[in-house]
């Protein structure tokens, strides 16, 4: 199947129609929101499943609601490249982070079954049920599933209205007991493949179309409680004050400098609170988050390990107790090196530079790691990189040429 067919800007176009369909399906009317088991999840479960089928497919759906469209090779029980990505959302969020990498797959296998062409290995599109972690607090649930690895624990996990997700699974048909069997048999995958929007803005700042990962960065996520002693801004000397915000904001600003300038590095305080505070009391309480990424995890364990010192010498010096909890940990996930090899070429042959890049946010191929190789390509979004909101943003020419690289590298695909 050349990559000249007229069908490269169709399918762009087409790509783009069904993530803005799939948009349909939300908890909330005009928001982006799709969480984990509501009825907008099922209805995108389904859409995906018609999708799945009209596309030459045979589809089933596991026991940790994942949607898994299976494309036969030239013969039965041929070993399977696995591809795909998740239909969740964060609460008003973007329609193509994690869409992408399942529609993109669906509309090239609908060419290629009107073609009559098959591979000798099938081809699995996954739509993870979850990864964004919304509902229950914790993430990666349909690949942790799929690659055997799902933490049975998180299944008490309460979400806002105090459902359990055991119970919101159970009233979904799905069973914990069956959770074992959603797992992929290592020996049966060839590798895994993400398409994802890159969620940033470095290739659309180098006008850049597509990009090849090289590793999906490890990351470590506290919690921090400063307590202090209030008193009033007009009474209290500034060398009597036990000010929990600016022992915050002390910690906070190192976090900044600690992670300038290293490659990779990067550090976040997302969340900064002052419960109950006025602008004429010394805050005697700071709650903040801090999130620390980098794609080598001695690079970010350093780093960590500096900033938790810090903040004991802050505790110290300020007089203030600080408590610490960690909230997240995931180690990094490399991009195997034949699979970016074989996504450079495919990129190549688009006529495109060729940019390699790490991936600074978590994505299911992070899970699927722990059973096969694995790799991601990136495809530009604009309005300066935004996702996870409404702005997020791709063209149909972006995706066109996204779907044009992935053809090529199924099409030419080696083990």
């Amino acid at each position: 199947m050349p990559d000249s067919l007229p069908s490269n800007a169709c399918c762009g176009a087409q790509i783009i129609r069904w993530a803005h369909e799939l948009a349909e399906h939300t908890d909330t009317p005009g928001v982006m929101t799709r969480t984990y088991l509501t009825p907008a999840h099922h209805g995108a479960a389904a859409q995906l499943a018609e999708w799945m089928c009209a596309a030459g497919m045979s589809v089933r759906r596991d026991m940790a609601g994942n949607v898994i469209g299976r494309y036969e090779g030239e013969t039965a029980n041929a070993p399977t490249l696995l591809t795909g990505s998740h239909f969740d959302s964060v609460r008003n969020g973007g329609i193509y982070d994690g869409n992408l990498g399942i529609l993109l797959p669906i509309a090239c296998i609908q060419q290629w079954h009107t073609a009559g062409r098959r591979f000798p290995f099938a081809l699995e599109v996954i739509g993870f049920a979850e990864e964004e972690g919304v509902r229950f607090k914790a993430t990666l649930l349909g690949s942790r599933a799929a690659a055997g690895t799902f933490d049975m624990k998180v299944l008490d996990n309460l979400d806002e209205t105090g459902l359990s997700m055991r119970d919101v699974m159970v009233a979904s048909g799905f069973h914990a007991a069956g959770l074992s069997k959603a797992a992929y048999a290592p020996e049966s995958i060839l590798a895994f493949v993400e398409v994802h929007i890159e969620q940033g803005p470095v290739l659309l700042n180098e006008q850049l179309a597509l990009g090849v990962v090289t590793t999906i960065s490890g990351a470590s996520r506290f919690m921090v409680e400063v307590k202090g002693l209030a008193g009033h801004a007009g009474t209290v000397p500034m060398n009597m004050r036990r000010d929990a915000a600016m022992a915050a904001a002390e910690i906070g600003l190192y976090i900044e400098q600690r992670c300038q300038g290293i490659a990779g590095l990067v550090g976040t305080v997302g969340q900064l609170n002052i419960p109950n505070g006025a602008a004429n009391v010394v805050p005697g309480e700071a709650i903040f988050s801090i999130d620390i990424r980098a794609g080598d995890d001695a690079i970010r364990h350093s780093a960590v390990a500096d900033v938790l010192a810090k903040i004991d010498a802050v505790a110290q010096a300020r007089k203030v107790a600080i408590q610490v909890k960690k909230t997240h940990e995931a180690a990094s996930a490399p991009c195997a090196r034949w699979l970016q090899q074989q996504l450079a070429a495919a990129i190549d042959a688009c006529d495109i530079p060729v940019r390699h890049l790490p991936s600074g946010a978590g994505h299911d191929a992070m899970a699927m790691a722990a059973i096969t190789d694995m790799a991601m390509l990136f495809v530009r979004c604009g309005n300066g990189g935004i996702s996870h909101h409404p702005d997020e943003i791709m063209s149909a020419e972006d995706a066109a040429l996204a779907a044009r690289a992935f053809r090529h590298f199924v099409e030419n695909f080696k083990k």
